[in-house]
């Protein structure tokens, strides 16, 4: 029954890491990637999907993502999805594909950033602490109806806080990483 619940716990804090890795992408570091533009959707026949199901998107290089729609009549749509996103560049539209131009991320630019990915990391490390009160409250249920006794009881949430101090640790230190990213220029 414990074990379930350590499960439960490990499953849950991976989430939430990964989640927030997920976020991470989407920040943009000294190098421009594609995957700024993962949160971006399209209208394609009725239905809005990922921007890279609607069209190919390379970066040609470390300042420049080039995209080109599969059906050249998506090209004002993406282009105004883009606009929408609000991603910090203007799309230019060439009539066959739409080039976006990321200037060298200023300092004040990088600061910001750091600060987004810090905000993430705290949502992560608040998710975190749920899933710690989640496992605690299950073990609880577990000792109010005698299924194990006090002491069990407060190993298992000795054990689940070792846990969550384990996956905070793993968050500090891919923040710390992805903030080292950010400000090297």
């Amino acid at each position: 029954m414990l074990n379930e619940v350590y499960e439960f716990c490990e499953e849950k804090m991976q989430g939430s890491v990964e989640h927030m890795l997920s976020n991470f992408r989407t920040l943009r570091t000294g190098k421009v990637t594609t995957k700024i533009l993962d949160n971006i959707r399209v209208e394609s026949y009725g239905s809005l999907v990922p921007l890279d199901q609607a069209a190919s998107v390379l970066a040609t290089d470390a300042t420049t993502i080039t995209i080109s729609p599969w059906d050249k009549s998506m090209l004002n749509v993406i282009e105004k999805a883009i606009m929408k996103a609000d991603i910090g560049v203007n799309p230019n539209n060439n009539g066959t594909d739409i080039k976006l131009f990321f200037p060298a991320m200023t300092v004040d630019q990088r600061h910001d950033t750091v600060k987004k990915a810090k905000g993430m990391a705290e949502d992560a490390k608040v998710g975190v602490r749920n899933d710690r009160k989640k496992a605690n409250d299950k073990i609880k249920v577990l000792e109010k109806d005698k299924l194990v006794t006090q002491d069990d009881s407060k190993s298992a949430q000795d054990k689940v806080q070792k846990i969550t101090d384990k996956y905070i640790a793993k968050i500090e230190e891919l923040l710390k990483n992805k903030e080292q990213d950010i400000l090297t220029v």
